[in-house]
């Protein structure tokens, strides 16, 4: 843990806001002193809804590493991530994530994760966006393939 890098990560957020060009948020990913990846939010800038800090930086770091994980890296936020940048982190495994600011504060500042925390917990049938089945019986395919690959790469 270093606050050096959280401090950074700050700084990275305010100047995101003053510059115009993104929300509040900020990220490295850090391993062994050395910074792999920044990422600050680009989300109405890039019209990327996914172009959150954590994604940003992790991509950087990840391209950088040439491997689609973080072994042995910190992933340092300015908030505790979403549960779209939960799930990037956890296919991402780094070693640790810290976060200044918790997603209660986020909401009170007007990003709010809630709904989304709450449809998680729902049936499929009764989320806001539905998701409905189709051509289920195709669906193995793919995985056939891939049971059969000769060149694939376990994640």
């Amino acid at each position: 843990m270093n606050q050096v890098w959280m401090q950074e990560a700050l700084q990275m957020a305010v100047e995101n806001i003053r510059s115009g060009q993104g929300g509040p948020f900020a990220a490295l990913v850090v391993r062994d002193g050395v910074v792999l990846g920044r990422g600050v939010n680009r989300v109405t800038t890039a019209h990327d809804p996914t172009a959150h800090a954590e994604i940003v930086a992790i991509r950087a770091a990840c391209l950088l590493l040439g491997d689609f994980q973080l072994t042995g890296c910190d992933l340092y936020t300015t908030c505790e991530p979403c549960p779209m940048c939960m799930g990037a982190i956890y296919w991402a495994r780094p070693a640790r994530v810290f976060y200044a600011a918790t997603r209660q504060a986020a909401a009170q500042a007007g990003f709010d994760d809630a709904h989304i925390y709450h449809e998680l917990t729902l049936p499929l049938a009764e989320r806001r966006i539905p998701m409905l089945p189709l051509l289920p019986e195709a669906g193995g395919i793919p995985f056939e393939a891939w049971a059969t690959a000769q060149q694939r790469v376990p994640y």
